[in-house]
């Protein structure tokens, strides 16, 4: 395993599968550093051009090698049983090999074949029948050609035209041009194949867990390793210091080297933290901040005299990594891993194509966040997108991030101090503009903000630095006088409240609370969308007594609600009521009429309405509904509302209602038609609304159709269905499928 390490620490590369990943990617990594991005652009696009133009090609080869399978061995393609179970029209690996073997005498082992079958299975045109990645030159393992290209009734055209021609004694004689043309052709795609083999049989056996690789597959891995050490010995630069002492690069320095420690040893140091850990002979540092064009988050100093190194420049690693791509990028300290970076694609802002660079993957929390200050870029301007690592880490830093704030040290120098704060100031403002005005309803967040203006305010180099960050946002905004306000910022000056009938229910907000009794009998009353089981009783009856609060759905099943209980009214069910009762009552409760459901269909007022214009009034309303709701409640859903003080679900909860709402509207509407003719055509109409929400992209209304049609209570109704006509059934079943 090669190991490698970052500025503070050591960093090990890793594949997919924990091992280091030596093929040659299909597409390579883009690092754009200060002032290349143009020529990124271009490179990438020059990658994915040429990407595409390999697919075709490999498209087209298989054609030939599948023609040529077809006319001399149908046979391979057949049913095929294995463990009682029949699997259709495929191929097994091992027939697959032994007749490119025979078909290209120029094979010399079996591993040769399997690569170049492994070509095609990383290409999706040969598929596993149990969607396995790596080809197997095994009995047992079957595989299928593309179905578009090569499908069942592709195969059975072939086969019906040889078995005709066979019967007629038709044979088809091609001319002497034709057919070497043919071989030709044939030969191409082989020797197509075989040059790109190599590569995804070494990406194949690196999938395999090391305990399950063969000798023959260290033997691939060895060759490829010595073919990474040739690419490093033509560029490694031999480099010396003599005194203990000497700083090789300081924090905040920008990357240039990654360096490998030939003699001697280092310490590596970080401002606030001091020795994080020292690295000796045969372990390198430097990768990190060329991985990710970002400045040294670590002090090098050498730890002793006459310390040697071998030094790789930037231009020539970032070459090598694009050659030998890791997947994986591990930082440790003191033999821990605190952060781990997984490579991803990435969309160029101009939109024009793909490049690659490391995101977060896990790490400790105060590590997470060093890494996001180094790498945040401070020429973006307010409008820009926030990166996705950004926003995961501010949506559940209260889950994670519970450190207490470092309070640095007195060597930091001043330049180093300015750019850090800078970088808060500018995590902070994405933090606000993801959040909005949630943090408004928190004062402890306010009185931050308001903490933090002050000391910008007091801050000239910081000031205007937010001031040209928030001045897009607040281009438009003027005082009433007409004066545009140039001392006095607003964090929430471009956190606008959604327009529409349904408003964000803030953790603050008062709704309305119905409660019942015994008796059936109700009382309403406005209570915050927090308020506890104790105060919703607290403000019906004296404490004291034996009273209790069930929640009660329409089937009679009921739940006494505990006293810390909170949000409860929100988070009732499509059909569940709040009673209020003494604890020997609760066994006579029985539920509401209106939780019964309605008695008469609406089928009339339906036939009077398009069903393109039922299912855009749903897709405004939904739109509505996921407008109110913030992302950050999905967090607070899943990890728990109650380790969250003062957080709300409420719009979330509001809007998984409304899919059950219009689940079972469909099941409603169409048990409650009794007419077998108009309950056909209320299921047709119901189909066509189905139809057009997806095609406006409304899939939480689009599944509450689908999943109320599915109802079994609907599929039982075998007449109504078989009235329909044969063509809405079908866009019915592949919509389920």
């Amino acid at each position: 395993m090669v190991v490698a390490s970052g500025s503070t620490g050591t960093v090990r590369a890793h594949g997919n599968s924990g091992d280091l990943q030596l093929a040659r990617p299909v597409e390579p990594v883009c690092m754009p550093g200060n002032g290349d991005t143009a020529d990124v652009s271009g490179e990438d696009e020059r990658f994915r051009m040429m990407r595409t133009f390999l697919s075709d090609r490999i498209l087209k080869a298989t054609r030939v090698v599948y023609s040529a399978l077809i006319e001399r061995n149908p046979d391979l393609i057949r049913d095929r049983k294995h463990h009682l179970k029949t699997y259709r029209q495929c191929c097994s690996g091992k027939d697959l090999v032994d007749w490119l073997m025979k078909l290209n005498k120029c094979l010399q082992s079996r591993s040769q074949a399997v690569g170049m079958w492994q070509v095609l299975v990383d290409e999706g045109i040969i598929v596993h029948v149990k969607q396995e990645l790596n080809f197997h030159d095994k009995h047992t393992q079957f595989y299928r050609f593309l179905d578009s290209e090569f499908g069942l009734n592709h195969l059975t055209n072939e086969k019906d035209a040889l078995n005709h021609t066979a019967n007629e004694n038709l044979y088809l004689k091609h001319t002497t041009n034709e057919k070497d043309q043919s071989d030709e052709e044939l030969q191409e795609g082989l020797l197509l194949l075989l040059q790109m083999g190599p590569d995804a049989l070494l990406t194949m056996i690196l999938r395999k867990c090391p305990s399950q690789r063969s000798a023959e597959d260290l033997e691939v891995i060895y060759e490829e390793l010595l073919h990474v050490r040739k690419e490093l010995a033509a560029v490694l630069v031999f480099e010396s210091h003599a005194k203990a002492g000497t700083v090789l690069f300081s924090q905040g320095d920008k990357g240039t080297s990654w360096y490998i420690i030939w003699k001697g040893s280092v310490n590596v140091i970080t401002h606030g933290k001091g020795l994080v850990t020292t690295l000796h002979e045969g372990e390198d540092f430097g990768q990190l901040a060329l991985v990710n064009d970002a400045p040294r988050a670590a002090t090098i100093i050498l730890r002793e005299d006459n310390c040697h190194f071998l030094r790789v420049d930037k231009q020539d690693f970032i070459r090598i990594l694009k050659d030998v791509e890791a997947n994986t990028v591990r930082l440790e300290e003191h033999g821990k891993a605190v952060l781990v970076l997984e490579k991803a694609e990435s969309t160029n802002q101009g939109g024009t194509g793909n490049i690659s660079k490391y995101t977060v993957m896990s790490g400790t929390p105060e590590k997470i966040l060093e890494h996001l200050l180094e790498t945040v870029k401070l020429d973006t301007n307010g409008n820009d997108a926030i990166d996705p690592c950004v926003s995961d880490f501010l949506l559940t830093h209260r889950c994670t991030y519970h450190a207490e704030p470092s309070e640095g040290s007195e060597l930091e120098k001043a330049a180093y101090a300015l750019n850090t704060k800078q970088k808060i100031v500018k995590l902070i403002g994405q933090w606000v503009a993801l959040f909005g005005q949630i943090l408004k309803d928190d004062p402890i967040a306010v009185d931050f903000l308001e903490t933090l203006r002050k000391e910008v305010t007091g801050d000239s180099r910081l000031s205007s630095m937010l001031r040209e960050q928030l001045r897009d946002r607040r281009r438009t905004r003027v005082l009433e006088n007409g004066v545009e306000s140039l001392t006095r910022f607003d964090w929430f000056s471009s956190c606008e409240e959604p327009v529409g009938k349904c408003l964000p229910i803030r953790s603050q907000d008062k709704v309305l609370y119905e409660i019942f009794r015994p008796d059936h009998t109700s009382v309403t009353l406005m209570l915050p969308v927090n308020a506890s089981v104790q105060e919703v009783m607290s403000s019906l009856v004296n404490p004291g007594g034996d009273h209790v609060l069930v929640k009660m759905n329409s089937m009679g099943d009921r739940t006494q609600l505990k006293l810390d209980t909170t949000a409860v009214y929100t988070s009732l069910g499509l059909n569940e009521r709040l009673f209020l009762c003494t604890a020997s009552q609760v066994e006579q409760l029985t539920p509401l009429k209106e939780q019964q459901g309605p008695d008469q269909s609406t089928m009339d007022t339906l036939e009077q309405m398009c069903s393109k214009d039922i299912a855009s009034q749903l897709t405004n309303y939904d739109w509505e509904l996921f407008t109110a709701m913030h992302e950050v409640e999905l967090v607070y859903y899943i990890f728990g509302r109650h380790k969250f003080p003062g957080a709300t679900t409420a719009n979330l909860e509001r809007f998984v209602h409304r899919f059950n709402e219009v689940q079972y509207w469909v099941v409603t509407e169409v048990c409650l038609c009794t007419d077998l003719v108009k309950r056909a055509m209320l299921l047709k109409k119901f189909i066509k609304m189905a139809v057009v929400l997806k095609e406006q992209k409304n899939l939480n209304s689009f599944f509450a159709v689908m999943f109320g049609l599915s109802n079994s209570a609907v599929q039982r109704l075998n007449k109504t269905w078989e009235v329909r006509s044969a063509g809405d059934n079908d866009l019915h079943f592949d919509y389920r499928l």
